[in-house]
């Protein structure tokens, strides 16, 4: 082969590798690219799953709060009602021994 042949051959070949080095170059960066977004794809998820998460938390948080509030609420009802019960039933009690304990005090003066 004659040598001018040889070095077109050769120039060729060269431009033929620099073309292959470039798109793989290119599709380095397209498949880097995509890989970017898929990743900043999946962190975006993963927040909202953990804002998702921390909402129902909370909500379920706020509802335990809520029936122990009522459970509260409900015991000290009941202990109100046999407080106001125990102290009816000691009324006439009551009133009799603050009228003896007047009355004491009425007859010391005199």
């Amino acid at each position: 082969m004659p040598r001018p042949e040889v070095l077109d051959r050769i120039k060729e070949a060269e431009a033929e590798a620099d073309e292959i080095v470039a798109e793989a170059e290119r599709e380095r960066e397209e498949r880097i690219a995509e890989a970017r977004a898929r990743a900043e794809d999946i962190r975006e998820e993963a927040r909202e799953e953990a804002n998702d998460l921390a909402e129902t938390r909370l909500e379920e948080a706020r509802e335990e709060i809520d029936a122990e509030r009522e459970e509260i609420l409900a015991r000290g009802d009941e202990e109100r009602e046999a407080l106001e019960s125990r102290s009816a039933g000691r009324k006439d009690e009551v009133v009799e021994y603050v009228v003896s304990r007047f009355e004491e005090a009425v007859h010391a003066q005199t």
